[in-house]
């Protein structure tokens, strides 16, 4: 089969098409004929090493962590899926590797696909609503009558948290650039703040959450419009021991993720708000709840662009460069 990999980990390495062997299907595995993936900012992180201590993978690699496709092949112990389902996912760490014609997902991590979406609209769901998901619902608990802050309301995780906070009953702030204001308005934003134009500090206050995916500095201003008990969850880092812990990291990584977020921690406890760091995970029981929100039009999909399979590697690069409004999808057949 084809599929996109790299041969180690580098800002400067590229993606290379392949002939590659096709997956091995294991007793509770499901064999996914890939007819869309998408690109996260993720798939650049992982291409450029960020992660290689917490996810050390093995070369050569194929990239991809959404998947919208036909399953043509079952486990022996599979009991949730049949040949044919049409379904999407978001594979396990260390079993990513959607930019390819096939792969082979935990039946745990699979989903029946939203009726109402096409296979490139399902594709652009999985990582970024399980990202949202996992973090108001799950971290957050967020009630109705709760302010919370997104930040970049344009982007593949602020577009769909907006949609699932205001389902929640939140009023949402979100910053975007001038020209998305409006566009992020109809989303359901409550209270949108151009960056361009204006600080966010000076404007919130006395916020409940705030789903944090920016820079340090970005990070530290967010403590500062929780109220006290609030709590910020972040996406972008820095790691926290719990997240040490949760994932059975040793114990040299738990004291270095310790030291990592000592600094904000430190601050979130003097002023009273929690500060937890979240790497989403694959679930299908999420995402089965998650598509029963679209097919009842409370989340819809927002796609920038539309790539071949062939030209994947310039489908990253858009992704990387920061002009994605919403989410890239390669139509893979």
């Amino acid at each position: 089969m084809k599929a996109f990999i790299i041969n180690r980990y580098g800002r400067k390495e590229n993606l290379q098409l392949r002939e590659i062997a096709e997956p091995i299907v294991k007793e509770h595995e499901v064999l996914v004929q890939v007819h869309a993936a998408s690109v996260n900012l993720l798939d650049s992180k992982i291409k450029n090493g960020e992660f290689k201590l917490i996810l050390p993978y093995k070369m050569p690699l194929t990239l991809g962590h959404d998947v919208a496709g036909v399953i043509t092949k079952t486990g022996a112990k599979v009991s949730r899926f049949k040949v044919g389902d049409e379904v999407y996912a978001r594979p396990a760490d260390h079993h990513i590797g959607t930019f390819a014609e096939l792969i082979a997902i935990n039946e745990a991590d699979v989903a029946l696909k939203p009726q109402k979406l096409t296979m490139e609209e399902a594709a652009s769901i999985p990582l970024v609503a399980l990202t949202a998901w996992q973090a108001l619902v799950e971290k957050a608990d967020l009630k109705k009558g709760q302010k919370v802050f997104i930040q970049a309301g344009s982007g593949g995780v602020g577009t769909i948290a907006i949609q699932l906070a205001r389902h929640l009953g939140a009023t949402v702030a979100t910053t975007t650039g001038t020209a998305n204001v409006e566009w992020v308005k109809a989303l359901g934003a409550d209270v949108v703040i151009d960056y361009k134009k204006e600080d966010f500090e000076t404007i919130l206050h006395d916020y409940d959450v705030v789903l944090n995916s920016q820079d340090a500095k970005t990070l530290e201003k967010s403590l500062r419009v929780l109220k006290p008990g609030g709590k910020l969850i972040s996406i972008s880092g820095p790691p926290d021991p719990a997240f040490a812990k949760e994932n059975r990291l040793g114990w040299p990584l738990k004291i270095v993720m310790g030291l990592l977020s000592f600094g904000v921690r430190g601050k979130a406890k003097r002023r009273h708000v929690n500060y937890s760091f979240l790497f989403m995970r694959a679930e299908g029981n999420q995402l089965g709840k998650i598509a029963a929100l679209i097919d009842a039009g409370v989340i819809s999909p927002v796609i920038d662009k539309v790539f071949p399979f062939e030209k994947t590697a310039e489908a990253l690069a858009y992704v990387e460069s920061g002009r994605a409004k919403g989410k890239v999808v390669i139509k893979v057949k």
